[in-house]
């Protein structure tokens, strides 16, 4: 059985914390350029670490080590594909930021 459990009254969250903030997304995926060139930006305020990109699909790409991206940084990604990238590859961006919290970001062409 499902039973809906009602949402906290302001104030109320667990041990006294608030709600974390949140947080936006810090890239820009520019897909002008279009297949195979992309590019990844950091147009965040922070310095991100451990980049790294995964791709599921049918699409292939040149794997890398993890990059450390300052705000501004840019990544060129080429891409290789034989169908249609929209309806056959995501990318994947996993990152982790200054204060060591691990993020994931879904990509879709």
């Amino acid at each position: 059985m499902i039973r809906l459990v009602p949402p906290l009254p302001a104030g109320d969250a667990p041990h006294g914390d608030a709600p974390p903030a949140a947080y936006a997304v810090p890239w820009d995926f520019d897909r002008s350029l279009g297949p195979p060139l992309f590019t990844l930006t950091n147009v965040g305020t922070e310095v991100l670490h451990a980049i790294s990109l995964h791709l599921l699909g049918s699409g292939a790409m040149l794997c890398r080590a993890p990059l450390t991206m300052r705000p501004g940084d840019s990544a060129r990604i080429v891409l290789r594909h034989d169908d249609d990238l929209a309806v056959n590859t995501v990318l994947v961006v996993r990152w982790f930021r200054p204060d060591g919290g691990e993020y994931l970001w879904r990509v879709s062409f």
